[in-house]
């Protein structure tokens, strides 16, 4: 069940949205509108925009955009309803009992509760006879008191039934252990048994401090080595980091990003607070956006095998796309950081830490690696692959600076690696042009919507639809002059927009993007990139034509139906010839 309308206009009138955006954004104005630096990618000028009046925000990098409900829900990485609630909150609002939103809600509730509950079990566990092996396997490890405090690690005692005997105690029930990924049901007896079972165990923490799953680490040898949590209705692995709850904490200006628990671990006890560590999946987009929130900075250290060199190579793109300034830190007479700081110590690893080298000097680096600089074809090969490498660099310093060193590795004249690195730039400007020249020679192709999971099948219907709706958003007394039917629409999103908005006007209720649920984070940004490009005054005969236009436009597909239509559009362009053209 949705909210009431009245409650989400209480919500959206008690929590101004430069208000809100403000708490994360700092905002200087320009005219009508509030601008300032976008918090979803790096940027260093200001490209993101606060619209009071029409109650949104777009950002004209990244294309993001919204109400001020989809804003908390990017910023916070919450769900609508909880976003609804997160704002409720800060209004002072008590939500209305909604039997589907409460379910849900409590659901959470209760599996953060039990993971938190569990977490204090394996904790507890730890320090009992159950676990003096684990409790000796962290020592071994070095790992001190206050960080197995720190991080609430614990043991997973060497039984069946260890967790869920205890759980069953404290209340909870099976399908609730089942819902949360701690115990599995056997397929022989469909008897339940514990899924962590003699590991140390690690509490997953996300970034809003709720118990979320577990990973443990064996012992010995055997396989897996990690085991996590699967997927739950409250654990997402794409989503989320290892330690990030302290990291974000961190002033360090910068964030560690590493493979394992142990080596995040390690690094927040040798004084290192910004490590972070994925949950036993390669980087994802998510990770590098929800890393982008709290700093503009990532020092990557995989493994030095060519597992982890794949991995940097993937991670370093991703990375960049959000804005982020990415280093690579090389490991050297260690396999991993945890490691290292154990033999070596803290200042050793700082001075590491401080020569990480950037993405480009890694990549350099790799690159020499594959090829025997020794040999004449193989030198050649190395020098057209670096200058390919180099033509990526828009900046013409960087490009002579790191051309230089590559000329070194090969032992060729600088002069003679820039004017091959230019001419590679010169053909990737060339092929970027041609390719945006297709581009703008498909004006059609222009006016499809960013988002692939939006598409216009009308075009010329689905302007008169976009032209319509942006006039409504400033001036919703309008749809009193409109009659239309959202049937009518050739976009089902902007259709069902526009029956949303009708309604909450007949109602009496506000006509604002931040009001309407169900939209996914794509099609609020695609409306508020519609409503922004609405400026100057409201002109009722420009809404007067484009709903002329889109009854026409449903009126000939409903003829002709969608194939026939082009073909009837041809013809009548042909009879409107002149004689002998």
């Amino acid at each position: 069940m949705p909210f009431p309308p009245s409650f989400l206009d209480d919500v959206v009138a008690r929590n101004p949205i430069e208000d809100v955006v403000g708490q994360y954004v700092t905002l200087q104005r320009r005219g009508s509108n509030l601008f300032g630096l976008c918090p979803f990618h790096g940027e260093k000028t200001a490209s993101f925009s606060v619209a009071p009046d029409k109650g949104i925000y777009y950002c004209f990098g990244c294309h993001k955009g919204g109400g001020m409900i989809h804003f908390i829900m990017e910023i916070e990485s919450l769900s609508y309803p909880d976003a609804v609630r997160f704002l409720a909150k800060r209004a002072g609002l008590d939500v209305p009992e909604d039997p589907e939103y409460q379910s849900r809600y409590r659901k959470q509730e209760r599996l953060w509760a039990l993971c938190q509950e569990a977490a204090r079990f394996f904790h507890g566990t730890l320090y009992s006879p159950a676990g003096e092996a684990g409790l000796r396997y962290a020592g071994q490890r070095g790992l001190s008191q206050g960080t197995l405090t720190r991080f609430g690690v614990g043991f997973a005692p060497n039984r069946w039934d260890g967790l869920l005997v205890a759980m069953g105690k404290k209340g909870y029930t099976e399908e609730e252990l089942l819902d949360a990924g701690l115990v599995l049901r056997s397929e022989k007896s469909g008897n339940l048994y514990d899924r962590f079972r003699n590991r140390l165990m690690f509490p997953i923490i996300d970034v809003r401090g709720h118990v979320i799953g577990f990973g443990g680490r064996v012992m010995d040898d055997a396989t897996p080595k990690y085991l996590n949590s699967p997927e739950t209705l409250i654990f997402n692995k794409r989503k989320n980091l290892f330690a990030m709850n302290l990291a974000k904490k961190s002033k360090s200006g910068r964030i560690i990003l590493v493979e394992g628990y142990m080596d995040a671990v390690a690094l927040h006890q040798f004084g290192f607070d910004c490590a972070v560590a994925s949950l036993g999946t390669a980087l994802t987009e998510e990770h590098a956006s929800l890393l982008a929130k709290y700093t503009d900075q990532v020092v990557l250290i995989y493994d030095g095998d060519q597992a982890g060199q794949n991995a940097t190579q993937r991670a370093i793109p991703m990375l960049e796309k959000t804005g982020l300034r990415v280093r690579v830190l090389r490991m050297q007479g260690a396999k991993d950081p945890d490691e290292f700081l154990r033999k070596f110590g803290a200042d050793r690893f700082q001075l590491l830490l401080e020569g990480a080298e950037n993405q480009m000097e890694y990549r350099l680096q790799s690159l020499r690696q594959k090829y025997d600089l020794n040999l004449d074809d193989q030198k050649v090969e190395f020098l057209k692959a670096a200058a390919e490498l180099l033509a990526s660099v828009g900046n013409a310093v960087e490009r002579e600076v790191y051309g230089a060193r590559a000329a070194e590795a090969a032992g060729v004249s600088p002069e003679v690696m820039r004017l091959e690195t230019e001419r590679a730039f010169k053909r990737r400007v060339r092929r970027d042009a041609k390719r945006q020249e297709k581009i703008d020679l498909a004006p059609a192709a222009k006016l499809q919507p960013r988002s692939k999971t939006i598409r216009y099948d009308n075009l010329k219907s689905a302007m008169a639809e976009e032209g319509l709706l942006g006039q409504i958003l400033r001036e919703p007394a309008l749809l009193d002059r409109v009659e239309l039917e959202p049937e009518e629409f050739s976009c089902e999103l902007l259709g069902r927009v526009y029956g949303l908005l009708r309604s909450r006007h007949r109602e009496g209720l506000q006509v604002n993007l931040s009001c309407l649920e169900g939209l996914t984070p794509e099609e609020s940004a695609h409306l508020a990139s519609v409503a922004q490009r609405q400026e100057g005054p409201v002109n009722e005969t420009a809404l007067r034509d484009c709903a002329a236009t889109i009854r026409r436009e449903h009126r000939l597909a409903k003829t002709t139906g969608p194939e026939g239509l082009l073909a009837l559009r041809d013809a009548l362009r042909e009879k409107q010839q002149p004689v002998g053209s």
